[in-house]
């Protein structure tokens, strides 16, 4: 499937990844807060990074907006937009750049390196809204919390791609059937 067209099958997929992402952020919107107030698992990102991971970044930012815009109207918090969509967009920069860009990166490494940019970068907002400088003493853990949730969220993209066959995600990416030879590309591992 061309990355640069959007077929029916794409779009029902981004959809549904869009939709799983949507059902995390508001289950997770329901939990309390981790340690700092407001720091959750991050669970929905699991849905931007497979769309990463299948397609591209575009695509990836699109499943991020849409899960973030919708989230903020469901779970009634539309100041959560603000940290949500450019945590979301600069977590998920630094995902395509390190994915792409330097693809000897593992992917729990690039899962890491976007959770603790969205972390660092959802502070900087608070503090340049707030106007509250004292925030950045925050950061240290917020940068743990980075560590710990993109292990998890790296993790459980990993079991998602390693869970399901390969030819269902062959199916849905690559128009012609994937030949042994492996010229229709290859399914992260």
């Amino acid at each position: 499937m061309s990355k640069k067209r959007f077929t029916a099958k794409k779009i029902a997929v981004l959809a549904l990844l869009t939709g799983l992402s949507l059902v995390a952020f508001i289950i997770e919107s329901l939990l309390p807060s981790m340690i700092i107030p407001g720091a959750k698992p991050g669970f929905a990102n699991i849905f931007s990074f497979a769309a990463l991971i299948m397609y591209s970044p575009a695509e990836a930012f699109l499943v991020v907006a849409v899960r973030t815009l919708l989230g903020a109207v469901y779970a009634g918090n539309l100041s959560a937009l603000l940290y949500s969509f450019t945590g979301g967009v600069i977590s998920m920069a630094v995902s395509s750049v390190l994915l792409y860009l330097a693809p000897k990166v593992s992917v729990m490494a690039v899962s890491v390196a976007a959770a603790v940019a969205h972390n660092i970068t959802q502070n900087i907002v608070f503090v340049f809204l707030s106007g509250s400088v004292l925030m950045f003493g925050y950061m240290p853990y917020l940068i743990l919390l980075g560590v710990l949730s993109g292990a998890v969220v790296g993790g459980a993209t990993l079991l998602v791609f390693r869970g399901v066959p390969e030819n269902i995600f062959a199916k849905v990416i690559y128009p012609k059937p994937v030949r042994a030879g492996g010229d229709g590309g290859d399914c992260p591992q």
